[in-house]
């Protein structure tokens, strides 16, 4: 990774289970405080159905552009223990939650391990992750 300066990072967070709207709210906040990040601007939040066609709640979903100095594994895992701290239990794939936090990109990185590939694979296939990207993206024109 270059020492250029923070990567400009796009943040997925969505939320299906109890306070959607906080849930939110505090995985904005706990990524803003994470050390040498900042959150630049969130997209607007949009109700979405399940992924997977499994029978559960609709999602409260929101795109967070940040700029980070973290190392994108480092980033992962404050992700996982914000998820963590806000009552996240992973018991089934596409399976409800109180929060989930994915790195969608993180800035021009290509990177294929087998628990982080950037970009996101499911970036193809969330056709609300690419309306908020633009939204984001287009704020800054």
């Amino acid at each position: 990774m270059s020492t250029a300066g923070p990567a400009r990072v796009f943040i997925a967070l969505g939320s299906n289970l109890g306070d959607r709207e906080g849930y939110l709210a505090a995985a904005r906040a706990a990524l803003g405080a994470l050390p040498g990040t900042r959150v630049l601007r969130g997209s607007s939040i949009e109700e979405t159905v399940p992924l997977g066609e499994m029978d559960q709640p609709s999602y409260l979903n929101q795109m967070l552009l940040l700029e980070s100095t973290m190392p994108p594994r480092a980033l992962m895992h404050a992700g996982q223990a914000i998820e963590e701290a806000n009552g996240r239990v992973r018991l089934a794939h596409w399976g409800s939650r109180t929060l989930d936090i994915d790195i969608v990109r993180y800035g021009d990185l290509s990177l294929a391990e087998p628990d982080l590939v950037l970009p996101h694979p499911g970036l193809a296939l969330r056709e609300f992750w690419r309306r908020e990207i633009a939204e984001l993206e287009n704020h800054e024109r």
